[in-house]
């Protein structure tokens, strides 16, 4: 199946709330989800499409440099299908043409799943905000990626030279760089 990642439109409000609802047990409403619909600054809200369905959904808001993932969510039965990092990639590069040089998340400290996602794609943990979440009461971690370092060689040069220095990383955990680690790179 070919999956498109396009703008969000009233007409997907239905489903993106029903995926909210069984994804989330604090969800967001249909209501909460309507203001990022129509066109204003800094606001990008993304949907993946297979064969006219919607299947996931990004959400995400921008002021001066910043952006924050607001929300990102998949239909159970499309998860761990790569759905979510497309999201995740196109929102992204989204913020990044925007002019964004960071993006700051929260997720939940038990979701491993979300968190190794984010940090395949170089957020690192900056903060904690206890007692964050509801239903139930769980804390959350506050993530931020550098979207001025090109992830992709920041991940290979941190893996060579790892890997030089004789220490080996777990299969599944790749290492990743903050920008801080890394040589400065200029903006092309």
């Amino acid at each position: 199946m070919t999956m498109t990642i396009r703008e969000a439109e009233r007409t997907d409000l239905g489903t993106i709330t029903e995926i909210e609802r069984v994804s989330f047990s604090d969800p967001w409403t249909r209501a909460m989800f309507t203001p990022h619909l129509a066109p204003r600054a800094g606001a990008v809200f993304l949907v993946a499409e297979e064969s006219g369905d919607v299947v996931g959904y990004a959400l995400t808001q921008s002021v001066m440099d910043e952006s924050e993932l607001l929300n990102i969510a998949v239909a159970p039965t499309r998860r761990n299908q790569g759905v979510g990092a497309r999201l995740l990639d196109a929102m992204l590069d989204r913020c990044k043409q925007a002019g964004a040089a960071y993006m700051w998340l929260e997720v939940r400290a038990s979701n491993a799943a979300a968190r190794a996602l984010y940090e395949s794609r170089g957020f690192v943990a900056v903060g904690l905000r206890r007692r964050y979440y509801q239903a139930p009461r769980e804390d959350a971690i506050v993530l931020r990626v550098d979207l001025r370092v090109d992830l992709r060689l920041a991940v290979r040069n941190e893996l060579i030279t790892e890997h030089d220095r004789g220490l080996a990383a777990r299969r599944h955990e790749p290492i990743l760089s903050t920008a801080s680690n890394l040589p400065r790179q200029e903006p092309k």
